[in-house]
């Protein structure tokens, strides 16, 4: 029942696979929001997330006009 009410309150895009989803809330990953405090790094470090994985977020957050914390490192200067 978990994975209902997770999916419920999840803004994550339909594009990911299932074993990219998975990993990300599994992690706790449910909003897309919360990628903006994440660097691609830390995001490729869970088990299931890979580069298409990655572009599905990082695409997501650009319609959004948001973006992970290092994607430009003038940005993350601002975050500190």
């Amino acid at each position: 029942m978990k994975n209902q009410h997770d999916q419920q309150e999840s803004n994550l895009p339909t594009e990911l696979s299932n074993p990219a989803r998975q990993a990300l809330v599994g992690a706790g990953y449910v909003r897309l929001e919360q990628f903006t405090s994440l660097s691609e790094a830390e995001v490729l470090r869970l088990h299931g997330m890979g580069p298409k994985g990655i572009d599905v977020i990082r695409r997501a957050l650009q319609a959004r006009g948001l973006s992970f914390a290092d994607r430009k490192k003038g940005q993350a200067k601002d975050e500190k």
